[in-house]
């Protein structure tokens, strides 16, 4: 008997067909979230900070004077009254919500904050978990995923096994009573329904083990002989996971440990780099790779088609969504353009801006470039600081994902993981007279299976980002003045080492910056590498 079949026909169908309502319904949906969000929240202190109550009166108001339809007067009046905000901004009330103070963000007590990594003045920030955001948004994108799935597998039997689902754990934090900080994944595995429990491992006791290395051995030991048919977590993470699930089981692949294995839900960082090496890992050809946008402040986005990676917006799930074009950001204006969803416009990259239950016009840091319409479809293209543009090229997180992942195709090799930022130019002097450099850019790699030759590695990437990069072409057209990228190799678990050591300890959600305008991170790892 195929449970699986059973279980979309009662459990999930019907709200696959209320997703379907994504491609008619976008502007009607969004409008519903950001009325409900305001009305709940009405007698927050807030609400009352950022006078809510002007909300209803400037939306008449703009509906009279010059006949603006109800949803978008209701948008604009939200607009004009609520400032957007960074986490410094919005953490005033954060840090009263820590200290156990209701009615702050949100109606009530908020008793789960996700930690991640920290801001310009702040080593971590902390996200509220408040309980519509747990389950309205957070849990019920993980059933959306896992609807999705179905609707694009009909014949899989995922829920015939287990699913591994690799999180983090909580922070040991004096906070009052009843109040815990901590890994997002590990608030979902703590509230998980007891249905969900029955199908997932390991065991909550091991899920949420604070030490890494400590925890990769008896997760392994607990997942190495289950009938696993779903695995779920960040790419670098799980890489670590199955290569000690074959080590301990002296397999080759692991479709000699679970067999049934036929989806990884994978999100946080980047897929592409990681592809090949785990088409290697996992050889079958049942098996999928379904990208979710799952962030400590929200569950985004989904993938729904097999054609293509981009992912699916998620626009019911009590999130309102603004963004703002790239080229007119500025994280110090409170007050800088900001469009709804229906005013995107296909191609231009935005910086994504969130209402939820506890976030208001929040700039979470992430960009997207949309690439349909009805339904709305994306792809993440980095962060509004995790791109280097110190020489002027905007080189986004995508561009030197897909230069990387095409670079490895042609020389048959595998990145561990990676860093990049600027060098800037030199002016020195010699025997000879005056010696100068240009800037470039330095690359940091750590190799899973290194190539045969560093340097045509280096020359290889330089010429992809090239073309994957108009503005580093431009920038580099006959190295006038950019020179190329230089590439420094890291030895193997350098970058858990340095994660270590600088972030304190290791796990599923701890992520690697990719790009920095600053050398900071490169300064760190080529002084652990002793360059």
């Amino acid at each position: 008997m195929n449970i699986t079949k059973l279980a979309y026909k009662i459990a999930f169908e019907r709200r696959y067909k209320q997703i379907l309502r994504y491609a008619t319904k976008a502007e009607q949906l969004q409008a519903q979230q950001l009325d409900f969000l305001l009305n709940r929240a009405k007698c927050t202190i807030f609400a009352a900070d950022n006078h809510f109550a002007d909300i209803a009166t400037r939306q008449k108001s703009l509906m009279a004077e010059q006949g603006i339809a109800p949803e978008k007067a209701l948008q604009r009046a939200y607009a004009e009254t609520v400032p957007l905000r960074t986490y410094d901004a919005i953490k005033p009330w954060i840090e009263q919500m820590l200290t156990g103070k209701e009615n702050v963000l949100w109606p009530g007590l908020c008793k789960w904050f996700a930690k991640s990594s920290g801001t310009t003045s702040d080593k971590s920030k902390y996200i509220p978990v408040t309980n519509d955001a747990l389950h309205k948004t957070h849990m019920r994108g993980g059933t959306d995923a896992m609807v999705i799935y179905l609707a694009l597998n009909p014949e899989s039997k995922v829920m015939n096994g287990k699913g591994l689902i690799l999180g983090g754990s909580f922070a040991d934090e004096k906070l009052p009573k009843g109040i815990k900080a901590g890994d997002l994944s590990a608030t979902l595995i703590q509230n998980v329904a007891p249905l969900v429990n029955a199908i997932r491992t390991p065991k909550k006791e091991i899920a949420l083990m604070n030490e890494w290395e400590a925890k990769l051995k008896a997760l392994t030991e607990a997942t190495k002989d289950v009938n696993v048919t779903s695995i779920s977590g960040v790419p670098s993470w799980m890489m670590g996971v199955l290569k000690e699930v074959l080590k301990a089981k002296g397999a080759k692949d692991i479709t000699e440990v679970w067999p049934n294995l036929e989806v990884f839900f994978h999100g946080g960082i980047a897929f592409t780099p990681y592809r090949q090496q785990y088409e290697q890992l996992i050889p079958s050809k049942k098996m999928h790779y379904l990208e979710t946008y799952n962030a400590s402040e929200g569950f985004f986005g989904i993938q729904s088609s097999w054609d293509d990676h981009a992912m699916q917006l998620v626009i019911d799930n009590r999130i309102y969504y603004e963004f703002i074009p790239m080229e007119k950001f500025d994280e110090n204006d409170p007050h800088m353009e900001a469009v709804p969803l229906t005013e995107v416009e296909i191609g231009r990259n935005y910086a994504m801006v969130i209402t939820t239950p506890g976030l208001w016009r929040y700039i979470i840091g992430d960009t997207v470039r949309f690439t349909q319409r009805d339904p709305y479809k994306f792809v993440i293209t980095g962060r509004t600081k995790a791109f280097i543009n110190a020489f002027g090229e905007e080189l986004m997180v995508s561009n030197a994902d897909e230069a990387l992942a095409k670079t490895c195709r042609a020389m048959d090799c595998e990145i561990a993981d990676y860093t990049a930022g600027p060098t800037f130019a030199t002016l020195g002097s010699s025997a000879n007279g005056t010696t100068a450099s240009k800037g470039r850019h330095t690359w940091i790699v750590e190799f899973a299976k290194a190539p045969s030759d560093i340097e045509a590695f280096a020359e290889l990437l330089d010429k992809n980002l090239q073309q994957v990069n108009s503005d580093y072409e431009a920038k580099r057209y006959k190295g006038i003045f950019l020179d190329r990228l230089e590439l420094i190799v890291a030895p193997a678990g350098t970058f858990n080492a340095w994660l270590q050591k600088t972030k304190g300890k290791l796990g599923g959600q701890i992520k690697i910056p990719r790009l920095s305008n600053s050398r900071k991170y490169i300064e760190e790892l080529t002084e652990m590498i002793g360059r």
